[in-house]
């Protein structure tokens, strides 16, 4: 089914690019992701090229990872994550994974864990970048 609504009218990624992290893992997904109808929308940068999905600021999206379907319906965090891979070939099967009982919940609660060490993590990669450039 959500493979189904994907075809029919693709999937908006809405993501953190002043994130170092995001933008590593979003560039996995834009290789990935070629084949499929996927549009992918930085909503760090002001003038960001699909409107903000009414109801969420540029401060909430960036806080968390959402997707848009076509519909206009907004998904965050691991259900975001689980509507991505679904509609990413080869990824697929962790998409049906996901949807076994009780695993929605528990990806969602290490996502929450990942995000309460997400700023740390982004200055020791900010760092680590740093530290290849000069060399």
């Amino acid at each position: 089914m959500a493979e189904r609504e994907h075809q029919e009218g693709g999937l908006t990624v809405l993501y953190d690019g002043a994130c170092p992290l995001c933008r590593r893992e979003i560039g996995l997904y834009q290789r990935l992701g070629e084949e499929a109808s996927l549009r992918f929308c930085d909503i760090s940068r002001e003038g960001a090229e699909v409107a903000l999905p009414p109801g969420l600021s540029r401060a909430q999206l960036m806080a968390r990872f959402h997707v848009q379907r076509a519909d206009g319906t907004v998904l965050s965090g691991a259900a975001a994550f689980v509507q991505l891979w679904a509609s990413l070939p080869g990824w697929r099967w962790l998409a049906r994974l996901a949807r076994l009982p009780g695993m929605l919940w528990l990806m969602e609660r290490s996502y929450r864990g990942f995000l309460r060490l997400r700023p740390a993590l982004q200055r020791l990669v900010l760092r680590l970048e740093g530290r290849s450039r000069r060399s």
